[in-house]
């Protein structure tokens, strides 16, 4: 039997609604959103479940809601006595990650989260960055196009998450994003969509968060993680607590090397993998990145229901 990897989503996953079932049928799950919910001094828990979505756009409140709801399906499924061998996490996703191994508790993962989305809203004026998805070109040719638009407009533009074989996200100043846009299509990528992001992430233009961020990070009372976690920056697994920090630091301005980090958790051993927390994204990710492995989802109760099932039958 091959090994199990738990994932953990980004920003994106995000609906109204999320983990409310879970909270209802699990006191685990609930004991996790009422203690994210007190380190807050708010009712985050009522924004996951209700909305509006409005509010739940906002990358400050969207970071700490993806997080509550994947560390609440993750203590449910420890609950039920499945726990997995590795994990990793697509961008504030790896924060989760690093909850479920262990490394530190839910109410100072949403802390940190909740500080890391502010700092990235402030970083950069609203409008002067963007992020758009290119689909359908090979990720060294997105790469080199970024290169050459950023040398010859002296602006920020860069590949910030190299999600699958046919998807790259960049990620800049609007209007070199926008002139990378035009020659990606003109060099056959099959669509570039402009994302409704509130900031340009994983990208030079995040520099100023660097500081801000390893100021709240170093006062988290952090563990050695209980199994490896495949990190963003290096697509390697780590157990180092002195990396730790240091790695969710050069996160904010590295890209996401996901199509190297499901890859590396597959060279680990991995056969098996669990999405853990809101949606499904990363469930698509995978499935276009290796078609030999499995790939389950846990969010609510029927996902839930039939994951277990799944691994009670194998």
């Amino acid at each position: 039997m091959g090994k199990l990897a738990f994932i953990f989503p980004g920003q994106g996953s995000q609906a109204a609604g999320m983990g409310k079932e879970l909270a209802q049928a699990f006191p685990s799950a609930r004991a996790v959103f009422d203690a994210v919910d007190a380190a807050l001094h708010e009712k985050l828990s009522e924004l996951c479940f209700n909305g509006p979505d409005e509010q739940l756009k906002l990358t400050a409140n969207t970071q700490p809601a993806i997080l509550v709801v994947s560390a609440a399906a993750a203590a449910v499924l420890a609950e039920m006595g499945l726990t997995p061998d590795l994990v990793a996490g697509h961008s504030l996703g790896e924060y989760s990650a690093l909850v479920a191994a262990g490394a530190l508790g839910a109410a100072d993962a949403a802390r940190a989260v909740r500080a890391r989305g502010t700092f990235m809203q402030e970083a950069v004026p609203s409008g002067q960055g963007a992020m758009s998805a290119v689909l359908g070109l090979e990720p060294g040719r997105v790469r080199a196009i970024c290169e050459s638009v950023e040398a010859a407009s002296g602006k920020t533009c860069s590949p910030a998450n190299y999600n699958d074989p046919g998807q790259t996200v960049i990620a800049g100043e609007a209007s070199a994003v926008a002139k990378a846009g035009a020659e990606l299509k003109a060099a056959g990528a099959k669509r570039v969509l402009p994302l409704p992001v509130s900031a340009p992430f994983h990208c030079a233009l995040m520099e100023p968060v660097k500081g801000r961020l390893e100021a709240v990070l170093r006062g988290v009372a952090w563990k050695e993680p209980r199994f490896p976690v495949v990190t963003n920056v290096e697509a390697k697994a780590n157990r180092n607590l002195e990396r730790v920090v240091p790695l969710l630091i050069e996160q904010v301005t590295s890209p996401v090397r996901w199509i190297e980090c499901v890859q590396e958790l597959v060279r680990l051993g991995a056969t098996r993998f669990v999405e853990v927390g809101p949606g499904k994204v990363l469930s698509g990710l995978v499935r276009r990145i290796d078609k030999s492995v499995e790939v389950f989802n846990v969010e609510d109760k029927a996902s839930l229901e039939k994951t277990l099932a799944a691994f009670k039958e194998a």
